[in-house]
């Protein structure tokens, strides 16, 4: 089949890259405004670039008319602002979607996109790549088998350093990126209203342009949960080792180990999406209802459940 790609020059561009091409298929054409794009020529250096989203679709409404390297998929790894547009683009051109995490900002939007979905007949996928890894789906199930009515105790801690362009950066601009939560903690908000169930109550106790900290009740699962971008925050023996990320989650006090495992999940996710098995919009809302309302919310400071890694920050 024949893919575009929106966003080549970020961070994760390569990984759909890499997956288009694992899966057999061709990248005929690619977007992206900066033209720090020479990763291409590891992949697809016969691809058609475009620089300005106008000659863009121009292209592949023009591929879609003459019936020649029509556009199956569309890939979309833009900033986070502009998926909402980037996927009424390509719906509009008779393409499927396969869109990096968060689908969109705001709850509101998945339901103006599913509509759009209903008009033209095409299908959003959203990279939920997390729900892959083995021990994910170990954990899942055993939650699934385990006693009914039992509700664990959940503790999540994701830290990953970044640098001061981070901040001057889209990705340091709420509007822009949706902040920690969003940009950087979505999948694993997904992941656990995946194994545990829907929110039934949303606490934040801490929340600044690094670092945000709160406590979620679930169906099946209390979740104290940590996300921070601030290298000072990781574990003393992380950083004497010299790394600069940090994830963990403990259910009922037995640390689940998925730190290693990611790097074909992105391969992974393609294969089940490309025979019918991906996430859509309905699967991506709870998540995106989730941190929409941990952006809005007023944090209550260090009181109740919170995580105690906030005491490095509240004194």
């Amino acid at each position: 089949m024949n893919f575009a790609l929106i966003g080549a020059a970020g961070y994760i561009a390569p990984r759909h890259m890499k997956a288009i091409r694992d899966t057999g298929n061709e990248l005929v054409a690619f977007l992206d405004p900066s033209d720090s794009v020479g990763i291409m020529d590891s992949f697809f250096p016969e691809a058609d670039y475009f620089r300005e989203p106008e000659r863009f679709d121009r292209h592949i409404d023009k591929l879609r008319r003459r019936g020649e390297h029509r556009i199956d998929y569309v890939s979309i790894c833009s900033p986070n602002y502009l998926h909402d547009a980037h996927i009424r683009l390509s719906l509009r051109n008779q393409a499927d979607v396969i869109c990096e995490k968060p689908l969109v900002l705001n709850p509101w939007n998945v339901e103006a996109l599913k509509e759009i979905e209903q008009e033209t007949g095409r299908k959003i996928n959203v990279i939920f790549q997390v729900r892959l890894h083995p021990a994910i789906i170990q954990l899942k199930e055993a939650v699934r088998t385990g006693p009914a009515g039992k509700i664990y105790d959940v503790d999540l801690v994701y830290i990953t350093s970044r640098g001061k362009w981070y901040f001057r950066s889209w990705k340091g601009d709420i509007t822009k990126s949706g902040g920690v939560a969003t940009n950087i903690g979505i999948h694993f908000f997904d992941m656990l209203i995946d194994i545990f169930g829907p929110v039934r109550e949303n606490r934040v106790h801490y929340s600044d342009d690094k670092t945000v900290s709160g406590f979620l009740t679930l169906e099946k699962a209390r979740i104290r949960w940590f996300l921070s971008l601030d290298h000072q925050m990781l574990p003393e023996d992380v950083q004497s080792k010299g790394l600069r990320t940090y994830r963990s989650i403990a259910v009922d006090g037995n640390v689940v180990e998925f730190s290693e495992g990611f790097a074909d999940l992105h391969t992974e996710s393609y294969r089940h999406i490309l025979r019918g098995d991906g996430f859509g919009c309905d699967e991506a809302l709870p998540s995106i209802q989730t941190v929409y309302e941990i952006r809005s919310a007023k944090p209550l400071s260090a009181r109740g459940d919170y995580h105690p890694l906030l005491k490095k920050l509240i004194r």
